[in-house]
């Protein structure tokens, strides 16, 4: 029965992601990404951090300038001030850490409020293809993704396997069609008709 689930969950993924790349290409507009890596824990050093270099990776290869990046405790307040300094900067946000249910994690607390829009399918898709990798326990993710200050903020699971699937699967396919989105670009055909 789960066998047959999973097969209907594909089938349906793969109609409506063809559908989508179709839609996508018409909306998607030149966009300036400058992004901003926070990781959150109270262990982590620049040393072990491996999300975080993982993001940076997936950011640095598909051109993204990284402009600032950082390690914050498990704090409302002190995720918020790297937040608001990060936004100073930068149009995209990519949080890793404390997305969880244990008593110190606080980073969905911290920035849901702050979110003007949130993109509820990112996190929809994001435990629909963790559901293949860890199954059932892909529930305790609170991974949200939103936007906030003319840019994008995701919020995403501190470890390096679920990083790797929120940046290679949804993020990085994604990340221009949003911002185009977010920004309001007009495409480049309108603005020679404007002319």
């Amino acid at each position: 029965m789960i066998t047959l689930f999973h097969s209907l969950i594909g089938i349906i993924y793969s109609f409506w992601s063809g559908t989508m790349r179709v839609m996508k290409s018409h909306h998607e507009k030149p966009v300036d990404i400058r992004a901003a890596v926070i990781t959150i824990s109270s262990s982590r050093t620049m040393e072990t951090d491996t999300s975080g270099k993982t993001i940076i990776r997936f950011l640095e290869e598909d051109h993204i300038p990284v402009l600032s990046y950082g390690i914050v405790k498990d704090s409302v307040e002190e995720i918020r001030r790297q937040l608001f300094q990060a936004l100073k900067d930068c149009n995209c946000i990519i949080m890793n850490g404390g997305t969880g249910l244990s008593p110190d994690d606080c980073t969905i607390e911290a920035v849901a409020p702050l979110l003007e829009k949130r993109i509820e399918g990112f996190g929809e898709i994001f435990r629909l293809k963790g559901l293949q990798d860890i199954g059932t326990a892909t529930i305790l993710s609170r991974a949200i993704a939103g936007t906030c200050g003319g840019g994008v903020i995701f919020c995403i699971p501190g470890s390096t396997p679920a990083v790797s699937l929120a940046m290679k699967e949804i993020i990085i396919p994604e990340l221009r069609h949003i911002l185009s989105h977010v920004q309001g670009k007009p495409p480049a055909d309108d603005k020679k008709k404007a002319e």
